[in-house]
């Protein structure tokens, strides 16, 4: 893909990057030759993988809600980034449905914030916007959705992410194609890897149960869902972005950036196999009470990522979970984490070579 030569010296803004995605992609920025800053709230896990991850002496990091339209402007402004990745963002299924005000401000109230800071800097080149694969509206035959579907949600943080979407569309056709600014939405499955700590997710409450020499309890063990490891749609993040500041004219405003088809599982099946490389017997149970209503199956197209920026999956299944277990297993065995996270970038940069 050619990200070394590209991202060497890149003024590159990442919001939400003290959360899991956001650290991911700041080191592998930072391992790329890229000027980084971060703008985010205080992690809110212990441990958090922001912190196992540093030193950051190289950042700057600067801590603002995405709601505060005044302050998100000052500090874009400061950063003068060429480029921006904007994962910011409440994205927790469970929780919105606690707390929907603050899901859709956050996320949709907060990507105004940040286009309208864009906007005003005046260094802005380009701005991948962050989703997720359930923007999509709930189709009956469980294809896998392609970026022409029609846009939905039912719940407040899918339907908060789809309008999210039809934000930068919005920005993109008024505002943001007279100043030059490359926008563009990235939407990815299931993420998985080491160092997400967030409750309500499959394997950080995986690797709690198992410490605890507990069992796993699901809430769908029969949920379909395409996972794929953390690294991959950063991948495609950054060759999107690439791609957009390039002004490939070829490159369109939204992409799918799925796992491989055969990485799709029910979330029992996946439950199974991260039982088994943790070394558990009996991994899961079924959760008891009634649960918030979830899509059963979801799945993504991502022809049109191979297609226009040679974008594909390179891990499969048992190779995510090796990968997913082995960062833990490091981290609890004490092991210099920033090391260790630095050397599977690189071992998946081999990959995607």
């Amino acid at each position: 893909m050619g990200l070394m030569s590209f991202w060497t010296g890149k003024r590159v803004l990442v919001t939400g990057h003290t959360g899991f995605k956001g650290s991911w992609l700041c080191l592998w920025l930072e391992h790329l030759g890229a000027n980084v800053s971060g703008i985010a709230l205080q992690p809110d896990q212990a441990p958090a993988m922001y912190g196992l991850v540093g030193d950051w002496g190289g950042q700057a990091h600067r801590i603002c809600d995405v709601r505060d339209a005044s302050g998100l402007t000052d500090m874009v402004k400061r950063a003068e980034p060429e480029i921006i990745f904007h994962l910011a963002a409440q994205s927790l299924v469970r929780r919105s449905y606690r707390e929907p005000a603050l899901t859709f401000a956050i996320n949709v109230g907060g990507t105004v914030n940040l286009l309208d800071a864009v906007l005003s800097c005046g260094s802005v080149r380009t701005v991948v916007v962050a989703t997720t694969d359930k923007v999509y509206a709930e189709n009956a035959n469980g294809a896998p959705y392609l970026e022409s579907d029609p846009l939905g949600g039912k719940d407040p943080y899918s339907a908060s992410k789809a309008a999210a979407e039809i934000v930068c569309e919005s920005y993109r056709d008024s505002f943001m194609a007279n100043a030059g600014i490359r926008l563009a939405t990235a939407r990815s499955g299931n993420v998985i890897g080491g160092g997400d700590w967030s409750e309500d997710r499959l394997v950080p409450d995986a690797v709690r149960a198992f410490g605890d020499g507990k069992p796993l309890a699901l809430r769908y063990p029969e949920a379909t869902r395409p996972w794929q490891h953390v690294l991959e749609p950063l991948g495609g993040y950054l060759a999107y972005a690439q791609a957009l500041t390039e002004a490939r004219h070829d490159v369109p405003s939204a992409i799918n950036f799925g796992p491989d088809p055969r990485n799709v599982a029910t979330v029992g099946e996946l439950a199974d196999e991260l039982a088994s490389v943790w070394g558990i017997r009996n991994g899961w149970i079924p959760a008891e009470g009634p649960h918030p209503p979830e899509a059963r199956q979801l799945s993504l197209d991502s022809t049109l990522a191979d297609r226009s920026l040679g974008w594909r999956s390179r891990l499969d299944r048992a190779q995510t979970i090796q990968w997913t277990c082995g960062w833990y297993k490091a981290m609890l065995s004490g092991a210099d984490m920033r090391a260790f996270t630095i050397r599977q970038i690189a071992a998946y940069e081999r990959l995607a070579a």
